[in-house]
């Protein structure tokens, strides 16, 4: 394994929760939708996405900050988690939304709404800008019961599963991305929401965190 600067794994607990679209809440699309029940076993996660500072570290390359890394496409994710060994990993989407929810079954983990002060995005559900409009650096904002920053806002974030168009639709071309980042509506970072990509893609917003069981 290389040195690396302290990836900061946090231990999530295993059980059973549900997974998908909460009822009631307005946003809920075909996309996250059927609800199924998973029971997940325990696992450690990153506390933050990884972070520029980290991401130099291991590859050589880029800034040196800590902000979260991002333009890191999902095959650099997967070649950056063997490069660290140790059963470094991304998560699968089960695993991410568990960790997301933190025991909670609402749109937000543990609550209904979320405001600029408890995760970073940019505009509120009319279009007005709220936010900072920038990524801000890992580990700025609450953490989750589970004692897990940025899992909603900031970035977004690859998971090693293959896209769906629905929970129980077939696999498809590309990978699922989770969480919301900091030019999204509030929206696009409740627990249930979920978008694909190419696997080749490199955003602005998009950044990832690791696992290891």
């Amino acid at each position: 394994m290389k040195a690396v600067p302290d990836l900061g794994w946090v231990a999530v607990p295993g059980g059973v929760f549900a997974m998908g679209g909460v009822a009631g809440d307005r946003f809920v699309n075909p996309t996250e939708l059927p609800v199924r029940e998973h029971e997940v076993g325990g696992f450690e996660m990153m506390a933050c996405p990884v972070s520029e500072v980290q991401w130099a570290a291991v590859t050589g390359a880029g800034a040196e900050s800590d902000l979260p890394v991002v333009r890191v496409s999902w095959l650099e994710a997967v070649e950056f988690a063997a490069q660290l060994g140790g059963g470094c990993r991304l998560p699968s989407e089960v695993e991410w939304e568990h960790a997301c929810r933190a025991g909670s079954r609402t749109p937000f983990s543990g609550r209904s709404m979320i405001s600029p002060a408890e995760a970073n995005f940019l505009y509120d559900e009319g279009g007005t800008p709220v936010g900072v409009g920038a990524r801000t650096p890992v580990g700025s904002y609450p953490p989750n019961a589970f004692g897990l920053h940025d899992l909603q806002g900031n970035v977004c974030e690859w998971t090693a599963d293959r896209w769906r168009e629905s929970h129980d639709g077939p696999e498809l071309a590309g990978r699922v991305i989770r969480g919301g980042a900091w030019d999204h509506l509030p929206r696009l970072l409740r627990c249930s929401w979920r978008d694909g990509a190419p696997e080749s893609t490199r955003r602005d917003n998009l950044g990832f965190r690791l696992v290891r069981s």
